[in-house]
């Protein structure tokens, strides 16, 4: 399957949408394993980084159950574009490049627009979520949204039921899918081809849908071993980011030619 992407106002540039086995996922983790170990600090320093920032969302949530929800929902909404370094770390060991953190840095001026477009189409919709979760919640689930006093100082946190937990995850679910759907491929495509945001998410899109079967077990790998982040109170997101970010590269590599 070939598509045509707009890079700026050069040429438009063919992209070829390959189609790979239901297992590929498992082999982009076990190259993303070998990076992890190859790559060493400069890549955990992002992983502390994501960590961190992770932990600061968790505290700020803590006060009441629904905002916790909401900022585990948008952290994670938000994750493709926070494995923008660690692409550019697995694109430069494998070009064979100097590998460090402030060469890692050096993706973001590769493509400062598609990728500052992109941020934004996923603050968009993190933001859109934590609105429409407030409609979720007092419509169809019949609870109440903490307001500002619970927001600031807690209480309150029990006032969800687990049928209500249940919808409310679900939705965001939903919400999940859709962005794993235009973001498979899009932040190594942007720093590796310079696409445009819009063109990224097309090609994202496309390789998703001629790859369904190893798409969703893609999917579901990246929850299981997010989880692992989140269980370990963050502490093993530090291994989980760059992990994750490595593989995203690996995943590129084999589905845009």
């Amino acid at each position: 399957m070939t598509t045509s992407i707009s890079v700026g106002k050069h040429e438009p540039l063919r992209v070829e949408i390959r189609s790979v086995p239901l297992r590929q996922p498992l082999e982009w983790l076990r190259r993303s394993w070998e990076d992890l170990r190859e790559i060493g600090k400069p890549g955990l320093a992002h992983g502390v980084l994501i960590a961190v920032l992770g932990a600061v969302l968790l505290m700020l949530g803590s006060t009441h159950l629904y905002l916790t929800a909401a900022a585990v929902t948008g952290y994670l909404l938000v994750g493709p574009v926070m494995t923008t370094g660690l692409c550019e770390l697995a694109r430069r060991r494998e070009a064979r490049e100097r590998l460090g953190f402030d060469e890692s840095l050096q993706a973001l001026s590769r493509n400062p627009q598609g990728l500052m477009h992109f941020a934004g189409v996923l603050a968009l919709v993190a933001l859109l979520w934590f609105l429409f979760s407030a409609v979720v919640l007092e419509t169809a689930l019949n609870a109440s949204v903490p307001s500002l006093a619970v927001a600031l100082w807690g209480g309150g946190a029990g006032s969800l039921g687990p049928e209500q937990v249940l919808g409310y995850v679900g939705s965001g679910a939903v919400l999940a899918a859709f962005v794993f759907s235009v973001s498979v491929v899009a932040v190594p495509l942007m720093i590796d081809r310079r696409a445009s945001a819009s063109d990224a998410i097309r090609a994202s899109l496309r390789a998703t849908f001629a790859n369904l079967p190893a798409m969703l077990l893609w999917g579901a790998l990246i929850v299981a071993v997010t989880a692992i982040g989140f269980i370990t109170l963050l502490v093993g997101m530090v291994f989980v980011a760059p992990l994750l970010g490595y593989a995203t590269w690996h995943a590129y590599r084999d589905l845009i030619a």
